[in-house]
C-alpha cells in the first residue's frame, strides 16, 4: 500500500488531473484569506468547534474562508478556515501541513431538524473524522443551508464546498466524497448528480454506515415502528389528545419535545427501567415492539423520535401536508398475538406525488461512473447493515456494480467506526482511483494492520461477511422488491415537472 505523501506544505500549486492554476493565484488567495480573516476577526472567535464561534456567526452574511484555530486533535498539523456560502450555509475547512494533494469533501448525516445552518455541525465533524487530515487529505464540509429533509439541497450544497475550497485553494489531484449515515444518501446523490462521467469533478466515493435504501423505501421501518408503538401504548396522542393520522410523525403544531416522547416510551414499556423493575405489561409491550419491527432496544428511543420529528419535518415542511408512507397490505409478525395486531393497527396509503417528490429528491438511480467503497458494520443498530444490499442491487439494476466494493466491519456502532478501517478505506479508495487496480474486501481488511499501526484503534472486518436482502430486514412495500427504486428514465421524466422533489 503505497502511503507516501508530499512533503511540501501550503496551498497547491494548480497540478493535477483536473487543471492548472494561473501563476501568482496562491498568493492572491493567500492575501485576500487574510484580508477576510481580519475582516472577520470580531466574527469568528475561539476555537473551531467552540460555542463562541456558533453564537457569533449566526447572524452573519455570506464571508470566504477565514483562519480559526484547529480543533485540539490536529493542533500544529493543519490550517483550519470557516466561512458562510451565499446560500446561508456555514462550512470548514482544513488543510494539513503534508497535504497530500487530494481533498475529502464530506456530507454529513441526520438530517439536523434546525430552521438555519449549524455552524457547529461541520466543524464537530471535521474533529470528529480528523484522522483523514492526519492522513495527509485536506478537508472541506459544509453544515448545509437549513434543517431539515433535503437530500439534493444537501448534495448541492456538499458540491458548493468542494467548489469553494477550488476558488481558494486550487484544484486538488484527486477528489473524493465522503458520507455516513443519512451522508451517505448524500454522498451517493453528489456521486449520481455531479460525479458522473469521465469530466465529474470527482474521482471516487467511501460511503460509511449509510443509508443508502434511499427515502421512499429507507424509513419503511420506521413507519411500522410509529404504528406498532401506537397499537401497543396508545399514548402518542392520547384518547384525550388531538387526534392525527401517525404517517404525519407528529401534528404540526404540537409541542413535545423528546424528554416529553422519551417519557411516554418509559410510560409505556419501562425501557429505562431495569428489567426487574418494568411492570408485566411495560415488559410485554416492549417484547412486542422489538420483536415485530426488528428495531434494537438501545436505539428504540431514537428510532421513534425520528419517526416522530423528522417525519413531521418530511410530510409538513417538505411536501406540505401529503404523505409518503404506507403499510397498507404489510403483515406483522413477532409478537404475543400478530392476529390482534394486523387487525388493530393503523394502515394508510401513500399519495403517489408525495412518494414521487420525496423518491425524487432521496432515491439513488445506480448511475455510478466512479470508484466507490462502502464500509459498514455489521451490528449498525441505526443504519441497517441491509442498507447495504439495497445499494448493491440498485447499482446491479443500473448495470454498475462494477463500480463498488462493498466491505463489513464486526462493530456495533452507527455514530463513528475505527479511526484505522477510515484511514484504511481512505488509502484502499485512493489506491484504486491511482491505480485502476479494484480491491476486494480480503485485500482491504489485509491493508488495515499497517494503518492500525499508527492509529490504534483497531480493525475488524469481516471479509466473508454478505448482508440479507434488504427485504430480509425491512417489509417489503408492493413493488419494493425492484432496485433501483427510481431509475435514471424515472428521473429524467420527473425532472422535467415543475416543482418536484423537495425545495431547498
Amino acid at each position: 500500500m503505497d502511503r507516501t505523501r508530499p512533503s511540501t506544505p501550503g496551498v497547491h500549486d494548480g497540478s493535477g488531473a483536473h487543471g492548472t492554476a494561473a501563476p501568482g493565484t496562491g498568493l492572491l488567495r493567500r492575501r485576500r484569506r487574510a484580508a477576510v480573516a481580519t475582516a472577520l476577526a470580531g466574527i469568528l472567535l475561539g476555537t473551531l468547534s467552540g460555542p463562541a464561534s456558533a453564537t457569533s456567526t449566526a447572524s452573519a452574511t455570506a464571508s470566504g474562508p477565514a483562519a480559526v484555530e484547529c480543533p485540539a486533535n490536529l493542533a500544529e498539523k493543519a490550517t483550519c478556515y470557516t466561512g458562510r456560502d451565499s446560500d446561508g450555509a456555514y462550512y470548514a475547512i482544513a488543510v494539513p501541513r503534508n497535504w497530500n494533494r487530494s481533498l475529502v469533501v464530506h456530507a454529513h448525516g441526520g438530517p439536523d431538524l434546525g430552521a438555519e445552518s449549524d455552524p457547529e455541525r461541520s466543524t464537530g465533524d471535521l474533529e470528529r473524522w480528523s484522522v483523514m487530515v492526519d492522513e495527509g487529505y485536506a478537508w472541506a464540509g459544509s453544515s448545509y443551508r437549513r434543517g431539515g429533509y433535503g437530500t439534493r439541497m444537501a448534495a448541492a450544497d456538499t458540491e458548493k464546498v468542494r467548489r469553494l475550497f477550488v476558488e481558494e485553494f486550487g484544484e486538488p489531484r484527486r477528489t473524493y466524497v465522503h458520507g455516513q449515515s443519512w451522508g451517505g444518501d448524500v454522498a451517493a446523490k453528489v456521486v449520481e448528480t455531479y460525479g458522473a462521467g469521465k469530466r465529474g469533478p470527482y474521482d471516487g466515493a467511501l460511503l460509511t454506515n449509510g443509508v443508502l435504501g434511499g427515502g421512499s423505501r429507507g424509513y419503511d421501518y420506521r413507519v411500522d415502528l410509529r404504528v406498532v408503538y401506537q397499537y401497543y401504548c396508545q399514548n402518542h396522542p392520547r384518547p384525550t389528545e388531538a387526534q392525527y393520522p401517525l404517517w404525519e410523525g407528529l401534528r404540526a403544531g404540537s409541542t413535545m419535545t423528546s424528554a416529553g416522547l422519551g417519557a411516554r416510551l418509559q410510560e409505556c414499556t419501562g425501557l429505562e427501567s431495569a428489567p426487574q423493575d418494568r411492570t408485566a405489561l411495560q415488559q410485554r409491550n416492549l417484547d412486542d415492539i422489538l420483536g415485530v419491527t426488528g428495531v434494537p432496544e438501545r436505539t428504540l428511543e431514537s428510532h421513534l423520535r425520528f419517526a416522530t420529528f423528522t417525519f413531521r419535518d418530511i410530510v409538513h415542511n417538505r411536501l406540505g401536508g401529503r404523505n409518503p408512507f404506507g403499510n397498507q397490505g404489510v403483515r406483522y409478525s413477532g409478537s404475543h398475538d400478530d392476529r390482534a395486531l394486523n387487525a388493530g393497527v393503523e394502515r394508510f396509503s401513500a399519495d403517489p406525488t408525495a412518494v414521487r417528490d420525496l423518491s425524487y429528491d432521496s432515491d439513488l438511480t445506480g448511475k455510478v461512473d466512479i470508484p466507490v467503497l462502502t464500509l459498514h458494520a455489521i451490528d449498525d443498530p441505526t443504519a441497517f447493515v441491509e442498507h447495504e444490499s439495497a445499494y448493491r442491487d440498485s447499482l446491479r439494476g443500473a448495470g454498475r456494480e462494477r463500480n463498488l466494493v462493498q466491505t463489513f466491519s464486526r462493530e456495533s456502532e452507527h455514530s463513528g467506526l475505527s479511526d484505522s478501517e477510515y484511514a484504511n478505506s481512505i488509502s484502499a479508495l485512493d489506491s484504486w482511483v491511482r491505480t485502476g487496480r479494484k480491491p476486494t474486501p480480503k485485500s482491504v481488511a489485509a491493508s488495515c494492520p499497517a494503518f492500525d499501526a499508527d492509529h490504534g484503534t483497531g480493525c475488524f472486518y469481516d471479509p466473508g461477511f454478505r448482508p440479507g436482502s434488504y427485504a430480509s430486514k425491512v417489509n417489503a412495500r408492493p413493488g419494493g422488491l425492484r432496485w433501483p427504486a427510481m431509475t435514471s428514465g424515472q428521473e429524467k421524466a420527473w425532472s422535467r415537472i415543475d416543482g418536484v422533489g423537495i425545495a431547498p
